[in-house]
């Protein structure tokens, strides 16, 4: 290596263990203690994996794809330096973690920070506060994130216990995808063109394809379990493109917990999991004594817009049981709803209900300060003119909340607002409802609905506010499910339904007792989902789809909630190395 880049190799390491102490010494405001308990060293470099029998060099953190697992124990602060070592910018976002009045280390580019530039290092202060089960973290910069992400396990407290008794293992599962491709290149490609993205060219359980793919059967995903024994499995959806239906052949799932949040124990054949979601469930290894000692693992695609180009494709992994008395033949693929079995979806959905117990109870907002109804609709922008563009009618593929396309600035919102300069960056009017109202969810639409504008506009909110928002799938370039994730919060999906929303007849129909605790809500197709949260923590908040094209294509918005008048209430001082734009 040369001495010049020794040297810059140690000046970031020396800044970033300067921050850590000063991080590590300082009582973290709102989240207990304040006290350390970890700290993780990330480095974002490049690394050759091959899949599907084509070698290619994909971004990782510490050459590992899936990346590491961070493990914590609720209320827990983890510190993690990331280090760019890689030839981009790039930025990490802890999902579903509500960093309480810490939203610096949230991670979205250009909403709360700027990228972390080659050659740089930033460390990410995480505050864990009642997030409990499984959460995830990945990329949060261009495509960055198809091979940029890892499990984060939080425990209960010292001294406290899981609502039922302690599995034997625990075990992240990570449904992913894979491209071929260069997904930087995919991604300048289509945004060039203004049209779709190129689809994977196979779905994966923790980086594996599985053995229906070529060049798979060796590196499929193997679990080992031993008969009577209860594991857990942690399963997180980070798929770009995917919702998934998931299923082991022979087995039931119990479902314990979704996004860091503990639910109602339930038992199915199938898990449905929408992208950036995670489950929590138990499965009991009761069938080592039986006529097969190998069990297919599957995950397969939950798809419902006919226009949208998708991975169709099943990947497997295997569960097999390794004190058993003989090898026995491999079981069947089990059985999954169909592609598009919407039915099934809502039937799995219905069943998700908040624990609610005295260890971990609920406080479902009763009184709603605002109320929100947010169209969710891919779009059409004008091409340039003289240009030919490959969306719809010539025009460019978008995306749009309540008919505004996001358009992400140049510099990070929260600087701007925190610096008391965001009128330069943003607009602060953010619609409570859409401009026009129509039959959202109708086939035959005018066609002068498709189009939309990009804009910078978010929602500013006063401390302690009650949001209901009520999310509005529309039939616009088709009907589909979204997957719509909220940082900063968790949030009651207090209901759901299919047609348009009925603010006279439908909240009749809401679960205000113990309805599920949720980062991420999958929407229906032709449906709409209400959330509500209480806006007390204060911060700069992203919310989209996380679908990886219709963020990019402008399917987001942010909420701004105010500081109160406590200093509790405020938001923390910035970190003295926020990278730069």
């Amino acid at each position: 290596m040369p001495i010049s880049k020794k040297i810059h190799l140690v000046w970031s390491l020396c800044v970033a263990f300067t921050f850590a102490v000063a991080a590590a010494a300082a009582p973290a405001q709102g989240s207990g203690s304040g006290r350390v308990r970890r700290h993780y060293d990330f480095f974002i470099r490049e690394a050759n994996y091959t899949r599907l029998c084509i070698e290619k060099t994909i971004l990782t953190v510490n050459g590992e794809f899936p990346g590491p697992t961070i493990f914590a124990r609720k209320g827990d602060v983890v510190l993690v330096s990331v280090h760019n070592q890689g030839d981009q910018n790039v930025t990490i976002h802890w999902h579903g973690v509500d960093q309480p009045r810490n939203p610096w280390s949230d991670g979205p580019a250009y909403i709360t920070q700027c990228p972390i530039q080659s050659g740089n290092t930033f460390t990410y202060r995480i505050i864990f506060s009642e997030e409990e089960g499984t959460l995830w973290w990945h990329a949060h910069s261009d495509f960055d994130r198809a091979t940029v992400h890892g499990a984060i396990v939080i425990h209960p407290r010292r001294g406290a216990a899981y609502p039922f008794p302690k599995p034997h293992r625990e075990i992240p599962i990570i449904l992913g995808e894979w491209w071929n491709r260069d997904v930087g290149q995919m991604l300048a490609e289509a945004l060039g063109s203004g049209g779709d993205f190129q689809p994977s060219d196979a779905n994966t359980i923790n980086g594996q394809p599985g053995d229906l793919f070529p060049c798979s059967s060796d590196t499929a995903f193997k679990l080992p379990v031993e008969h009577g024994n209860t594991y857990m499995l942690r399963i997180i959806n980070a798929a770009f493109t995917n919702e998934f239906f998931f299923a082991i052949a022979g087995h039931r799932l119990t479902v314990v917990g979704t996004d860091a949040a503990y639910t109602k124990p339930f038992t199915v054949d199938h898990v449905f999991i929408g992208t950036g979601q995670t489950k929590t469930v138990l499965l009991n290894a009761d069938r080592g004594r039986s006529n097969h000692t190998r069990y297919y693992m599957v995950a397969r695609p939950y798809a419902t817009n006919p226009l949208a180009r998708f991975d169709n494709s099943t990947t497997t992994a295997v569960l097999e049981y390794i004190d058993a008395p003989q090898a026995t033949a491999m079981s069947d693929i089990p059985v999954l709803p169909a592609i598009n079995d919407s039915t099934a979806v809502e039937a799995y959905s219905v069943q998700l209900k908040s624990l609610a117990s005295e260890e971990h109870p609920v406080d479902v907002p009763r009184h709603v300060d605002e109320h929100m109804l947010i169209t969710i609709t891919v779009n059409e922008i004008p091409c340039t003119p003289g240009e030919l563009c490959k969306g719809p009618r010539n025009n460019s593929l978008a995306a749009s909340l309540n008919n505004i396309s996001f358009e992400m600035p140049s510099t990070a919102i929260l600087g701007a607002y925190y610096s008391s300069v965001l009128l330069g960056v943003a607009k602060t009017n953010f619609p409570d409802n859409p401009a026009v109202a129509f039959n959202y969810t109708s086939d035959d639409l005018p066609l002068d609905l498709r189009l939309t504008a990009r804009d910078t506009r978010v929602k500013v909110l006063e401390y302690g506010t009650v949001v209901e928002v009520v999310f509005q799938d529309t039939a616009i370039l088709g009907s589909e499910s979204h997957p719509m994730h909220l940082h900063g919060y968790s949030f009651y999906v207090v209901g759901r339904g299919s047609g348009n929303f009925d603010r006279h007849k439908d909240p009749a129909t809401y679960n205000l007792d113990d309805p599920p605790y949720q980062n991420t809500v999958s929407v229906p197709k032709a449906g709409w989902a209400a959330i509500r949260f209480r806006a007390a923590n204060p911060g700069v908040w992203f919310m989209h789809c996380h679908f990886e094209r219709h963020m990019v294509w402008g399917m987001e918005t942010v909420f701004i909630v105010k500081n109160d008048k406590a200093e509790e209430a405020h938001i923390m001082p910035p970190p003295p190395n926020m990278p730069k734009c």
